[in-house]
């Protein structure tokens, strides 16, 4: 079993900066793709950002290319995702996500991290 715990989160003016942090438990984390997904009220959770491991690939969602950059130090078990010139819109809980066989099949969701950008 893995478990995935975010923190970063928090309030922010719109064209400021956050790092998203998730801390994963287990021996195989260096093997596993992992994600960000974000969810905003009275809307559906929307793909973010992944690495995959098995394709050696980094995907983002249009609406965060070139602002947001998702990393990983497999020697802390921790994924990342810098998230620069923030917009209101970008306002959601951020889930970190895993895929236990290396692609973007998610396995394991964190509980999630509100970030709330002011305009």
């Amino acid at each position: 079993q893995v478990q995935l715990v975010e923190s970063g989160g928090g309030l922010v003016q719109a064209g400021g900066s956050l790092r998203l942090s998730c801390v994963a438990s287990g021996r195989f984390f260096s093997t596993y793709a992992m994600g960000w997904f974000r969810q905003a009220p009275g809307k559906e959770r929307e793909f973010v950002a992944a690495r995959s491991w098995s394709r050696g690939t980094t995907n983002y969602a249009d609406s965060v290319k070139g602002r947001f950059t998702i990393s990983r130090d497999n020697a802390k078990n921790t994924v990342y995702l810098q998230m620069n010139s923030l917009k209101f819109e970008d306002t959601a809980v951020y889930y970190c996500a895993a895929g236990s066989s290396g692609d973007y099949v998610w396995d394991y969701w964190g509980q999630g991290t509100q970030v709330t950008v002011s305009s």
